[in-house]
């Protein structure tokens, strides 16, 4: 009641105001929770804020909000002009809401979503009123698609500004009229590369492209923070020039350039664009190996709408939309995404003390790749060698890495000299004392590994975690010789480190839990996609990395109650790819081409060659896969690994697994788990016992309702 008072009282004052007039419509409306709307004399501020999340997405919530808000505006004589612009700092819109494109049962109901959102952009394009997008933080999807539909961007340069179609990577295209829009805001091979890629774009080479008109630098002062006050000054720089637009004392035609312009004559004339056409498929289909139907509907409906007209086009996106959306590929793609998330967060807690000074132990490859991701996101950092020369082109990898950011313009040289002011190069153990965590990434010897470590622990203060980024040696076993093993960790990182997005994190049982707290908070810290695994005495296979510097995390020790196979032999560091988990799990093959899909080259002295099997290009992938799917599930069975989750994470981001098969436990729910057991039947009554099912895979096949992943 008190409330409602204060609503009348307040309603009362204002009813005698002079800003009645302008703002009678707004507040007949009762309040909504993820879209506002200002006034600014006559500039409306419509401003984005979903509820409870550090992002916007286009859910039905808000796109139902957003739309009434715009209907009330084009109704409102006194209103000009609007802007679009985000409550929440470093976030725009981050794309459509991906709940609600999965609730749907049939590529029908996706498409209507499709067509939804085609129509909502459509009446934004054809605004009788100006309509700017102020654009700071991501901008992606959905959210992209609806900035290009108003009549003008502009956008803060910073590095939290990107925008992009990330679409593709979900297996999906725009499906809002985005396909339509960008062939010809920014040329057909440019809208291309920004589709079929899905890689984000900076501002400043957006404002170059014609994606965005207007920079703005996050400037002037402000007792707010930084970020607030980023987005007040762009409010205000957006407000000004939709106040232009409306009053025609500004133009928001673009000038193109002499390129730009020969291009669009260029890509008028049918017979070039078929050109491009041909040659953009060609790439395709030779980088995906035809695994992949997202790229090539994305080329369809380009084509459509630029062959056969805009209807055509609209057409053909919102049905390509809907059949994309109910593939196997996209549901496996969809699924990596969330796992992703997943892997993001850390489940262990809040460590108790934050890590602020790392040390790293080895400037090698792998301890110099490290340090870079370390020094790169704030953290100080002492990179320890035992030998100068080493050191020296430890420290060189490092500027190379951050220089290489330079020469692509994403870091000024200032801002790479200020990150290596955090690099301290050294031979000894000096500053060791105020070290909160050490990670060793010496050589792959027990004794060497045993030795640095109590040398370390002689030094380091009694909260500092010891990690190793051993590939081949047991977590275990280093950490036997520790004085404090509840503090010893292993921290495997992917070559190039700067590169591989993965961090698999390996705990004993005597491993605390803040010990696994502060690890994952450093490599979220640091960027990477972590998951987590366990270590045994018994051998066990957990994901290691095929085709670089890594192997498999392994024991020495044959297991228990299984006849000892390739499966027990150890990973070898220095060789190419190490001992990669394919000639683990089937000795005898080249490696398989891991971009698209499964594939053999050759077959070399295989050991199996005798027993009578067909060694068709079928059946030697259907071998790859369900030993792979078997050595998943014995490691969920076995406690290794936590989740099925970080089980597809990890095998897809470490071990090359087909992203559009969405990792070993998905593709058990795809194929089918008894399907599955039946092939490792019929191969085990070939090759024997390392084809038997684990008994995870035999309960799933004997009870079709469960799923990894429901």
């Amino acid at each position: 009641a008190h409330h409602v008072k204060l609503f009348y009282a307040g309603s009362f004052a204002f009813l005698k105001s002079p800003e009645h007039k302008l703002m009678t419509h707004f507040c007949l409306f009762p309040a909504r929770t993820h879209v506002s709307c200002d006034i600014k004399g006559d500039v409306a501020v419509v401003r984005f804020n979903t509820p409870n999340s550090k992002v916007n997405t286009l859910s039905k919530q808000l796109s139902s909000e957003f739309t009434d808000i715009m209907n009330e505006i084009w109704a409102n004589e006194a209103v000009k002009s609007a802007v679009l612009i985000s409550s929440k700092p470093g976030s725009f819109i981050a794309g459509a809401d991906l709940d609600m494109i999965e609730a749907c049962k049939t590529s029908q109901e996706v498409s209507q979503l499709s067509q939804e959102g085609q129509k909502m952009l459509e009446k934004i394009e054809q605004s009788p009123k100006p309509i700017v997008a102020a654009i700071s933080g991501s901008c992606l999807g959905g959210g992209l698609e609806l900035a290009i539909a108003c009549h003008y961007r502009i956008a803060t340069k910073e590095k939290k500004t990107v925008l992009a179609t990330p679409e593709v990577l979900l297996g999906l295209l725009p499906g809002a009229g985005g396909t339509q829009r960008l062939p010809k805001m920014v040329g057909l091979p440019a809208a291309f590369d920004v589709m079929l890629t899905g890689r984000n774009i900076r501002a400043d080479r957006a404002k170059k492209m014609g994606l965005v008109d207007q920079l703005v630098d996050p400037l002037g002062p402000g007792v707010k923070s930084p970020e607030a006050r980023t987005i007040e000054y762009l409010e205000e720089v957006a407000i000004n020039f939709a106040r232009g637009l409306a009053n025609k004392t500004v133009s928001a035609k673009r000038s193109k350039g002499l390129m730009q312009k020969l291009t669009d004559y260029a890509m008028a004339v049918p017979f070039v664009r078929q050109q491009v056409y041909k040659t953009v498929e060609n790439k395709v289909q030779k980088q995906t190996k035809g695994l992949y139907p997202a790229p090539l509907k994305i080329i369809e409906t380009v084509k459509a709408g630029l062959d056969q007209g805009r209807d055509a086009g609209y057409l053909a996106e919102s049905q390509n939309f809907g059949q994309l959306a109910v593939t196997k590929e996209s549901k496996a793609l969809l699924g990596l995404y969330r796992g992703q998330v997943y892997c993001k967060k850390n489940k262990f807690g809040t460590p108790q003390r934050e890590v602020k000074t790392l040390a790293v132990l080895g400037a090698g490859l792998m301890g110099a790749g490290i340090a870079q991701v370390s020094v790169d996101k704030g953290l100080k950092t002492i990179l320890k060698d035992t030998a100068q020369q080493g050191l020296d082109r430890g420290q060189q990898q490092v500027f190379k890495g951050l220089n290489s950011k330079v020469k692509k313009k994403s870091l000024t040289s200032f801002e790479r000299d200020s990150i290596l002011s955090n690099l301290t190069g050294q031979l000894d153990y000096k500053g060791f004392e105020k070290a909160d965590m050490v990670i060793e990434a010496v050589f792959e010897d027990i004794n060497i590994k045993h030795r640095v470590l109590k040398e370390v622990e002689a030094v380091i203060p009694a909260h500092c975690v010891f990690a190793s980024n051993t590939s081949a040696l047991p977590i275990s076993q280093i950490a036997a010789v520790s004085k404090r093993p509840e503090k010893v960790i292993g921290m495997h990182y992917f070559s190039p480190v700067d590169r591989m997005q993965l961090l698999e994190i390996i705990t004993t049982d005597k491993t605390s839990q803040d010990t696994a707290a502060s690890a994952v908070a450093v490599g979220l810290k640091q960027g990477k996609v972590v998951i987590v695994v366990k270590v045994r005495e018994r051998t066990q296979v957990c994901w290691g990395a095929a085709g670089g510097t890594g192997g498999v995390q392994s024991g020495e020790e044959e297991a228990e109650g299984r006849p000892p196979g390739p499966r027990q032999l150890p990973a070898r560091r220095g060789q190419r790819g190490g001992m990669s988990l394919w000639r683990i799990i089937l000795p005898g093959l080249a490696l398989p081409t891991f971009c698209a899909g499964f594939t053999c080259s050759s077959i070399l002295r295989s050991p199996y060659r005798l027993f009578p099997c067909s060694c068709t290009e079928e059946d030697i992938q259907m071998r790859l896969v369900t030993r792979f799917v078997n050595e998943a599930a014995m490691c969920l069975q076995e406690g290794i690994l936590s989740s099925p989750v970080e089980g597809d994470i990890g095998a897809v981001f470490g071990l090359g697994f087909p992203p559009c098969l969405g990792g070993p436990f998905r593709y058990v729910d795809s194929y089918g788990a008894k399907q599955l057991v039946d092939k490792l039947r019929k191969y085990e009554a070939v090759y024997g016992s390392q084809f038997t099912p684990c008994q995870l895979l035999l309960d799933y096949a004997n009870n079709p309702s469960k799923k990894f992943h429901q």
